[in-house]
């Protein structure tokens, strides 16, 4: 039996939008790995009743999650009872060859508050 491993290869997306701003510009690039799993505060693809985003993953204290736009006219989304599945983590930006890097499975992308 042969396997395409391709679904596990990084892919990149252009951002169209201003909802991830000041970070990610529209028409920035991101890369993006495939994973279902990440820690707090990682950026994510994820689909949500059936509507594909690119928001923040924040889990609270009491394990509540939510997603959140950098963007503050954008409102968050708490995500207790609905339909959600992440499709991947955002593991590098790319800005006019400017480069920057997350850890999406460290809490806060790694870095410190």
């Amino acid at each position: 039996m042969t396997q395409d491993c391709s679904y596990n290869e990084l892919y990149a997306l252009q951002v169209l939008d201003d909802s991830m701003e000041p970070e990610f510009p529209a028409k920035c690039i991101i890369v993006i790995e495939p994973s279902e799993v990440c820690a707090s505060g990682a950026y994510v693809i994820i689909t949500v009743d059936g509507e594909r985003l690119f928001r923040q993953w924040i889990r609270d204290g009491q394990g509540h999650a939510q997603l959140v736009a950098l963007n503050p006219q954008y409102p968050s989304i708490a995500l207790s009872g609905t339909n959600h599945k992440i499709e991947g983590v955002i593991v590098q930006r790319n800005i006019r060859r400017k480069i920057k890097h997350y850890k999406p499975y460290e809490e806060n992308n790694g870095l410190v508050s």
